[in-house]
């Protein structure tokens, strides 16, 4: 494959999460990596024949790294394909998706990893990256051949929707996956306790709906941190959704234990009043939760305790949604209002930008030992360029998803991606309206 034409982007707001670095200039791509940046960067850095792009002012920024998207393909195609899901993932500024194993068949040998890897790379426009099943068949019994799957390119191991219930088999597998320098994931929910629909509370009464009370999640993330400790394994909970769970990660890193966490984008700018008449795209797995959980959550993303924001992108189609909220599936989709949604709490004043940016980009970058998520001379291109201030409504029409489930369904957002760059190449542009 030719290399991609260079490109220089002039007048941007450069941010760097990973140093934590601003500034206003220019940035140079070549044979897609970035050539020069900077506020002095000389005519003589442009590469030859470059093509050249105004930013007006606009941010430069690391593409955004999300670990949990639900892709349908192999299995699932109506859902979501590895093309659709890449379109969307462009279009909101996600360079990088790591792709959840619960597919048909499962992804828990080394046969469908090469196949998902093949299928990516031919169809997608953005780098989507397979997880792969921790237990065979996601049944949480039998541990899968760690080595084997991550040397056939996975990046990490869960069972993404389930959680593993025995905790003699995590325990195995934290022990297996330390000698792989592998990461563990694990969607913190007992399932034994999740019986309910929405966060247990007043309002769930209210409304007629059963409860899930944030013990389900607690009580299990407890476990898990006690069985790091006893391993020495590097652990990460998939999304914690409430101050308790706060408070215990936090203990956990002050213990210097290799124990990071996960937040969705949908614990941190929505809460259970948002259900309003039964909607049922905001039926999640975590539940929402009361407004105090949110406040808690996204205090600790910007104080740091919380490592990652995720999409936890889930398509769900017609038949499953359009349902009683108490019958309907989990899951919204989030890929292409990732950033858009985080934004809301850097206008709000809860977290600086590079904060966010950071959470969306270098720190899951610094957990898959990928090279991306930073803006500095020989790193990978893959960038965004986007108007943080920019407003619109959300149209369920301009998503490019295969299904429409989204939680922000004709929401007022700001924050629009006018130009996704993936290894040098645009992958996706939107000329600034008039």
């Amino acid at each position: 494959m030719m290399n991609p034409t260079p490109v220089l982007i002039r007048n941007a707001r450069l941010i760097d999460p990973a140093s934590g670095k601003t500034e206003t200039g220019s940035i140079a791509i070549q044979d897609g990596v970035i050539a020069a940046l900077g506020a002095g960067l000389d005519a003589g850095a442009v590469p030859e024949g470059a093509r050249l792009i105004d930013a007006k002012g606009m941010v430069v920024a690391p593409g955004l790294i999300d670990l949990r998207a639900f892709v349908g393909e192999p299995g699932h195609e109506h859902r979501e394909t590895l093309a659709s899901a890449s379109r969307a993932a462009a279009a909101g500024g996600v360079t990088t998706v790591v792709t959840m194993p619960d597919t048909h068949p499962p992804v828990d040998d080394p046969a469908v990893v090469d196949f998902l890897m093949r299928r990516a790379r031919d169809t997608a426009c953005v780098r989507m990256l397979p997880a792969a099943a921790l237990t065979k068949g996601l049944q949480g019994r039998e541990m899968t051949e760690f080595g084997l799957l991550g040397e056939a390119g996975a990046v990490f191991f869960t069972d993404a929707r389930h959680a593993v219930d025995d905790p003699l088999v995590m325990r195995r597998a934290l022990t297996y996956a330390r000698d792989f320098d592998a990461l563990i994931v694990q969607h913190v929910e007992d399932k034994r306790l999740a019986g309910g629909v929405m966060n247990e509370g007043e309002l769930a009464s209210r409304l007629g709906l059963s409860g899930i009370p944030r013990e389900a999640e607690t009580l299990m993330l407890e476990r898990d941190i006690r069985l790091a400790r006893l391993t020495k394994g590097r652990y990460h909970a998939a999304m914690i959704s409430c101050a308790d769970s706060v408070d215990i990660i936090r203990r956990a890193k002050q213990s210097g234990l290799q124990v990071t966490c996960g937040v969705s984008i949908n614990s941190l700018t929505l809460n259970e009043n948002d259900i309003g008449p039964y909607r049922s795209f905001l039926k999640l797995a975590p539940p929402l939760r009361h407004e105090d959980d949110r406040q808690a959550v996204v205090a600790a993303l910007a104080e740091g305790v919380i490592d990652v924001v995720v999409s936890d992108h889930d398509p769900q189609d017609v038949e499953a949604k359009r349902q009683p909220f108490a019958e309907c599936a989990d899951g919204a989709i989030g890929l292409q209002t990732l950033l858009s949604a985080g934004l809301r709490l850097v206008h709000a004043g809860e977290m600086s930008l590079a904060r966010l940016l950071a959470s969306l980009s270098s720190h899951p970058a610094s957990l898959l030992r990928l090279p991306q998520g930073r803006l500095a001379r020989g790193a990978p291109a893959d960038l965004i360029l986007f108007d943080p201030d920019e407003p619109f409504v959300l149209d369920p029409a301009d998503l490019h998803s295969l299904c429409r489930n989204t939680a922000f369904d004709g929401a007022r957002l700001q924050g629009v991606v006018h130009m996704t760059m993936v290894g040098g190449r645009i992958v996706h542009q939107q000329e600034p309206q008039a």
